[in-house]
């Protein structure tokens, strides 16, 4: 390795979308060396795919008025069915005002309140007042008491990323893209950077910085039908994981959205339901008020999605090539609606589906599309056990959500955690001067240039990385999926252990070399397995059915032995997680009802 190779910076940021950019802005709004590294331009991260909103408690809005932090923070633990850390909920609610309206500041070009009276699907009748007129308007999204959803039509994502990515240039932020960290430098107790890889080349350099951030988003992609883009494959948890110090929190628990299309999987926002769509079977019978009579579409998206499969098991499916669906009716919303607050929605059916949802119901069902697990980090967003490591997003466990997410939640989470991640790795960079070994750099920088070179070697080895893949995405679909049992995930273990085996055994069918995809994809697999492993192994020991974790065997919430969240930490040379917990600590909120999704769910 030539030392002239080496990038030294104040900060290293792992991931380019929203929280990763608002920890590099505020640490370069102090004066601070910031990088950041990104699979990809950070306008095409998967942030920008964010169609619905961002929570935060404004009460512009007639079906929001006298909503506060108080409401919203009830909401946000009922929603996490009581799994989150209260006193991360409770900054969040309190900052998340703060951070819409910082967004505004910097351009974002919200929806705003048009007064005057309107007639709401469901027939009721509200006025927006005059003096509310030109304020940021909300709109309704599941599990929540109050219209809280601050909203840009239905691109929110998209014009956030931009208008975040704009400050980033203004700052004079460096930014290293189409490079992926595939390592992180440390010696047990402390990081100093990170080992990357140029995915135009496949050339290796190592990245040194006092502090480092991993914000690479979820790991929607190991599983075979996925909301989340290609690049989401949870890289960033992987390479933490890898440390054998920093544990994971609460992998198994995975989100899957009620409407991704068929088939294609892509997301159409919960604003369609939040607006007041509607979600039909194959007699056009709108099942969800038998299931939810208060709620009905608009309940949390893991009781929606278990609804819907639980229909479609009844066999109420509407029948397909693609395997049973349901529908998305939203035509009664009317066109100027549909195309002025859900244009996006009306152009992705009409580039997927070839249909216009103006006068065409959509096909949709329940898709994996969140990962409330992630790098575990205390309530200022430090890793565990690892002093200089740092995670914000969807790629931490802060742990906002605990074993469920809201709609609108995560938006404003990548905002806020940037907020206070940024603030403490500022505080942490002033304090702490950069220090590392040559010999440690020297070894890490070792260590994944031989992976590269046995890999390139083609000398040994059989697998074939996109054959085990495949298996990996389908075994997780099928048996670690929104209804799970012992059984299954008996068998899902056993076939993800023998996985990883085989992956240790990888060989090129190319020669590796310059911008090769198979090459990339062979390192990330191992690292996609333990990921693979440890949502199972969590998932098989947690005997309880709690927010997006339901165990048909174990049908019911247990606080009195499960009040618990998990960490998966994986030793060197280890096959298998080695799990520990920590007690959730209810600093406000008892646990209690959540006020939906109270009805026994059968799989029968």
């Amino acid at each position: 390795m030539k030392w002239s190779d080496a990038h030294i910076t104040d900060v290293l940021v792992i991931g380019a979308g929203l929280a990763g950019e608002r920890v590099a802005i505020e640490a370069a709004q102090e004066g601070h060396q910031v990088t950041i590294l990104s699979l990809v331009p950070p306008r095409r991260s998967h942030s920008t795919a964010a169609q619905g909103g961002m929570q935060a408690s404004l009460g512009n809005v007639a079906m929001g008025y006298g909503d506060n932090p108080d409401i919203h923070f009830e909401d946000t633990v009922k929603g996490s069915d009581w799994g989150c850390d209260q006193e991360v909920a409770r900054m969040f609610v309190e900052l998340a005002p703060v951070a819409v309206r910082q967004m505004s500041y910097w351009g974002v070009p919200w929806s705003r309140v048009a007064p005057g009276k309107r007639t709401l699907p469901d027939g009721v009748e509200v006025e927006e007042l005059q003096e509310k007129a030109g304020l940021i308007a909300q709109r309704q999204f599941g599990g929540t008491a109050k219209w809280r959803t601050c909203f840009a039509a239905d691109g929110t994502g998209h014009v956030l990323q931009y208008a975040m990515d704009s400050v980033v240039v203004k700052l004079g932020v460096a930014v290293h893209d189409r490079t992926e960290a595939i390592s992180l430098i440390h010696d047990g107790e402390r990081c100093c950077g990170a080992v990357a890889v140029s995915l135009r080349d496949g050339t290796l350099r190592p990245y040194l910085a006092k502090a480092t951030v991993i914000a690479t988003g979820g790991y929607g992609r190991i599983y075979g039908a996925s909301t989340n883009a290609v690049i989401n494959e949870g890289t960033g948890m992987a390479i933490a994981l890898d440390t054998g110090a920093v544990p994971l929190g609460n992998m198994e628990a995975v989100q899957f959205h009620p409407t991704g299309i068929v088939p294609a999987n892509i997301l159409v926002t919960e604003g369609c339901r939040g607006d007041g769509g509607y979600l039909l079977d194959k007699n056009l019978h709108r099942f969800m008020p038998d299931y939810e009579p208060v709620k009905k579409e608009v309940a949390s998206r893991d009781v929606v999605s278990r609804w819907m499969v639980h229909h479609m098991r009844r066999g109420f499916g509407v029948d397909s090539p693609y395997g049973p669906h349901l529908w998305l009716d939203i035509r009664h919303l009317g066109e100027e609606h549909i195309c002025t607050n859900l244009r996006e929605v009306h152009t992705i059916c009409e580039n997927f589906l070839g249909i216009d949802c103006v006068s065409a119901l959509i096909p949709v069902r329940p898709t994996q599309h969140y990962s409330m697990g992630g790098v575990r980090t205390n309530k200022h967003g430090h890793a565990y056990h690892l002093a200089g490591l740092f995670a914000a997003g969807e790629a931490a466990c802060w742990d906002l959500h605990g074993l469920n997410r809201l709609g609108g939640n995560s938006l404003a989470e990548t905002i806020v955690a940037g907020m206070v991640v940024g603030e403490r790795v500022t505080a942490f960079v002033r304090e702490h001067p950069l220090h590392f070994s040559f010999s440690l750099v020297a070894e890490a920088v070792r260590v994944q240039q031989a992976r590269l070179d046995d890999l390139r070697s083609r000398s040994r080895g059989s697998e074939d990385v996109y054959q085990l893949r495949k298996a990996m995405e389908e075994t997780l679909l099928e048996k670690v999926g929104i209804f799970r049992t012992g059984e299954a995930l008996g068998e899902a273990l056993l076939t993800l252990t023998e996985l990883y085996r085989r992956s240790q055994n990888l060989r090129l069918r190319s020669s590796g070399l310059g911008p090769n995809p198979e090459l990339f994809a062979a390192l990330r697999l191992p690292g996609m397995l333990r990921l693979a492993l440890c949502i199972v192994h969590g998932a098989l020991a947690r005997t309880e059915s709690r927010g997006s974790h339901y165990r048909e065997d174990f049908p019911h919430r247990d606080d009195e032995n499960w009040l618990k969240r998990t960490l998966a930490y994986w030793p060197e040379g280890a096959e298998a997680p080695r799990l520990e917990y920590e007690d959730v600590k209810i600093t406000e909120l008892p646990p209690g009802d959540r006020g939906y999704g109270g009805m026994p769910i059968s799989g029968d």
